[in-house]
């Protein structure tokens, strides 16, 4: 029953993060054909278990990136996009109607783009986290609850991701005009009756929030894989396990 138990946790694992474009749903079905026939040998052992999750998340973790690392990857998705900071959210109404509604719109976009260029730098950073993976990083994700993959990550690379993505952050914010504008909407709001400085971290809001989107997208994928793995296993292509059956 045990060897059971992770060999259907397996094969759940197998559909982590479960992309949206049709061709992703494909190959993520794919994945999932190989790794059955991977677990279906009768000579699984431990090492076949570690191999086939570290392949998932690889795949899963590579496909989340780009999804968010895409252009309006976080502007147009309302569940990672970036808002305006709360001192600026505050006071958005008296800055739109004194006519820097434009300025206002530009600044909120900018920071959804650069969190987008910076989003792709989080792979390499995922795959190491994956090959460091023990044995017992594996049977408690395999064995774990909806997000377990996802918090495995988070615990592994939030800490070196924040220090990776923040120079490449403040860079994008420069090249992307953000400082600028934030720098242009910070004096116009002192000027402004009532009005004062925003006062905050620029480079940390816009870091927090590419970071805290790129989890989201994680855990929900996740969660969607473990609740109802049944539905993934059509449009199969090819076998990737293939050598391991």
């Amino acid at each position: 029953m045990k060897r059971l138990s992770s060999c259907m946790a397996l094969g759940l694992c197998a559909l982590l993060f479960w992309t949206l474009t049709p061709s992703v749903h494909a190959g993520w079905g794919d994945l999932f054909e190989g790794v059955k026939g991977l677990i279906s040998g009768s000579d699984l052992k431990d090492k076949d278990i570690v191999a086939g999750l570290k392949e998932a998340l690889r795949i899963g973790a590579d496909n989340s990136v780009t999804q968010v690392g895409q252009i309006d990857g976080y502007l147009k998705n309302p569940d990672i996009h970036i808002g305006l900071p709360s001192p600026l959210a505050k006071t958005e109404n008296l800055l739109r109607f004194a006519g820097y509604g434009n300025q206002v719109d530009a600044f909120e976009t900018s920071m959804n783009r650069a969190a987008e260029q910076a989003a792709p730098q989080a792979k390499e950073i995922f795959w190491q986290a994956i090959s460091d993976m023990t044995l017992d990083d594996a049977r408690q994700i395999l064995n774990g609850g909806d997000t377990a993959a996802t918090e495995y990550f988070a615990e592994h690379t939030r800490p070196q991701l924040a220090e990776i993505f923040t120079p490449i952050v403040h860079d994008s914010l420069a090249t992307v005009g953000t400082t600028g504008k934030f720098q242009d909407l910070d004096t116009t709001l002192k000027s402004l009756p009532f009005g004062e400085s925003l006062g905050f971290d620029l480079d940390s809001y816009v870091t927090d929030g590419a970071l805290d989107g790129l989890f989201v997208i994680l855990g929900e994928e996740e969660r969607k894989i473990r609740e109802n793995p049944a539905a993934r296993t059509t449009d199969l292509l090819k076998k990737v396990f293939g050598a391991a059956k």
